[in-house]
């Protein structure tokens, strides 16, 4: 429900910033990468708070709750401070759930099946994204089919109509999410001193995370890949079913992805993955036509799938149990704040040498991080 909502506000986002509100993309990346570092604190924080309290379902509930509240505002968003000020509330909200979620999402699975409830997790939100913007596009078809930029009347309809699946979204998980025991057990050998220290994990946890810190520093917001497919030509509708095929494909990937990971180990899976990801930045920088973007878009849906959840996976695979929400605070951090610098790069490189510089840029750090991966990081 939440990624329904999500994805009929949030990925429209930037086209009402660049058509609407004609921002510049120095400032989009600037919105974008400040939207998604601001929770950077909060899920540090609601992390280690979720192993000392044994609360994750209280602290989950909290942040959906915040991000419902922020979303419907956008309706009366008439500059690009107002825009950001909601995204960094919607962020926070995500901030305070995401590392609590995670951890409770390991904490109801045997360790033996992590890659397959990652997966699982990824699937399901992926279905969501894909009902939203097939909400979206059928929205736009009524409302705008043949214009090339989005417009004000078409947004605001976007967010009134996903103000509905956010707020059942909060209803669902206090009525249908149960916390498990072992989290409560868990909260009682935690100490409180020191919130998110990393002392307790393994050099190999510390070293994961700052592989994937360069990795993420070339993997700006999405924001940019929506303005290039805009860029190469597409309309708005034409975008949102692009959108569409991305989520299906990448629905579609991650359960198995997860299930071959447990088999058949995860640190390959995730520089398979980040190889494919340079790929697609490099296809996207040299891309010269709108229908190179359906392919690209198709092949980043297949990245997608076949990292994301293994990732989180992965992290679970490194860390103790008891410091489960701790650790995914640490791995959460390490990439939101490694977002900023990396959006505010693309909307600059965007902007002072071309759109497909950042896009370069991108495709250079995946294959640095990938190499360090599988060099650095023994099994």
């Amino acid at each position: 429900m939440t990624d329904i909502s999500s994805e009929m506000t949030i990925t429209t986002l930037p086209l009402f910033l660049a058509n609407v509100l004609k921002v510049q993309t120095p400032v989009i990346g600037l919105i974008e990468g400040i939207a998604e570092s601001t929770a950077t604190l909060l899920k540090l924080i609601s992390g280690w708070l979720s192993d000392k309290l044994g609360r994750r379902k209280a602290l989950t509930v909290t942040g959906y709750s915040l991000s419902a509240l922020a979303k419907p505002f956008l309706y009366l968003a008439n500059a690009w401070p107002v825009v950001l000020g909601l995204r960094f509330t919607d962020r926070v909200g995500k901030g305070i759930r995401t590392s609590p979620r995670d951890a409770l999402v390991a904490d109801s699975t045997p360790l033996n099946e992590m890659g397959k409830s990652f997966g699982l997790h990824r699937t399901l939100d992926t279905f969501g994204a894909v009902i939203g913007l097939g909400l979206a596009a059928l929205i736009v078809f009524f409302l705008q089919r043949a214009n090339l930029e989005l417009t004000r009347h078409t947004y605001q309809t976007l967010v009134l109509v996903a103000a509905v699946p956010a707020i059942l979204a909060v209803l669902l998980i206090i009525a249908l999410v149960n916390e498990p025991r072992r989290a409560a057990a868990d909260a009682r050998s935690v100490e409180a001193s020191r919130p998110a220290s990393p002392t307790p994990f393994s050099k190999r946890f510390k070293l994961f995370l700052a592989i994937m810190v360069i990795f993420t520093l070339g993997n700006s917001s999405d924001a940019f890949l929506i303005l290039r497919a805009q860029n190469l030509g597409s309309s708005v509708l034409h975008v949102l079913i692009i959108l569409v095929l991305f989520n299906a494909v990448y629905s579609v990937v991650s359960l198995p992805a997860g299930l071959l990971s447990d088999r058949f180990g995860r640190r390959g899976a995730i520089a398979i993955g980040w190889s494919i990801y340079a790929l697609i930045y490099l296809g996207f920088a040299i891309a010269s036509a709108r229908w190179q973007v359906w392919l690209l878009y198709v092949l980043y849906g297949l990245y997608y799938g076949a990292t994301e959840g293994v990732a989180k996976a992965f992290v679970a695979d490194l860390i103790p149990a008891n410091r489960r929400g701790t650790g995914y605070g640490l791995y959460n951090g390490a990439v939101g704040v490694t977002v900023l610098p990396a959006s505010v790069i693309a909307g600059w490189l965007w902007q002072a040498f071309s759109p497909a510089a950042p896009f370069y840029f991108g495709a250079a750090l995946a294959g640095i991080a990938g190499f360090g991966l599988i060099a650095l990081l023994r099994e």
